[in-house]
């Protein structure tokens, strides 16, 4: 059974959110809080797995309130502005959700907090400096030569071709590795860290929790990336029109003069 805190200023949102929880199973929602204050005093009082927080409420605000956690359980924002996502991920934030909520949506957040706290309790943490120094493999260098690199799995190497890779995901410390066939691999890498050892030529960041394989990439459009497995990949506007200047104008048909 996983534990999960409500953070919200305005009821009838917070209420929402309330119901939608109720209806998951293996969740108990302990309390419902009105600002930033109530809840980091109810975290300091009792521990919870995930935190349900909206971003702008009196007092304290969800950024703040995170930021002000030294050791902070699984934070899922949800809010009315979409503005403030690149902050939250920048924070380690599991996932942003925009107002209104739905259950689908809200049930996907949860999905994938619990994967990232089962991954955590099954795994040897290691700190975000430790697994920046340790040993790894240097892909960045072969990936123009070569067209796989390896990873550490448990005690084996497991060796990825390019090709078969879709996109990366960010899971706080860890990352998702997606691949053709669904079948995924999650590294003790931050995907800021494997951004640094891709080669940017076949691999690009679009968003802040997102790396995607330009080789899987079919249709670019204003929100997202659908790949060729039909996977949708949300796209911000920034990483968008850096993606749209030097890839996509420089593959695109043009009509010259006669």
């Amino acid at each position: 059974m996983y534990t999960a805190i409500i953070a919200d200023d305005n009821l009838i949102e917070r209420d929402a959110l309330a119901l939608h929880l109720s209806k998951i199973k293996d969740l108990t929602v302990l309390a419902e809080c009105s600002n930033g204050e109530e809840t980091a005093a109810f975290l300091k009082k009792k521990s919870v797995d995930i935190v349900f927080s909206d971003i702008d409420m009196p007092r304290l605000n969800g950024i703040d309130l995170l930021k002000g956690i030294s050791k902070p359980p699984v934070f899922i924002f949800v809010s009315s502005y979409p503005e403030y996502a690149a902050e939250s991920y920048n924070l380690d934030a599991i996932d942003y959700i925009v107002k209104p909520a739905s259950f689908e949506r809200v049930q996907k957040a949860i999905d994938k907090a619990i994967e990232y706290i089962e991954i955590k309790s099954n795994t040897k943490l290691y700190s975000e400096k430790v697994v920046a120094d340790a040993p790894m493999i240097e892909i960045g260098s072969q990936v123009s030569t070569e067209n796989f690199f390896f990873i550490k799995e448990n005690n084996n190497y497991n060796k990825l071709n390019i090709q078969d890779i879709t996109h990366i995901e960010s899971m706080g410390d860890f990352s998702k590795i997606h691949t053709v066939g669904q079948k995924k691999f999650v590294v003790l890498v931050s995907l800021k860290n494997i951004e640094k050892q891709l080669s940017a030529k076949i691999f690009r960041r679009v968003h802040r929790q997102f790396i995607v394989n330009l080789l899987q990439v079919s249709t670019v459009n204003h929100a997202e990336i659908l790949l060729l497995d039909k996977t949708a990949i949300p796209v911000s506007t920034s990483y968008r029109q850096n993606l749209i200047e030097s890839v996509v104008e420089k593959k695109l048909l043009k009509r010259f003069g006669d």
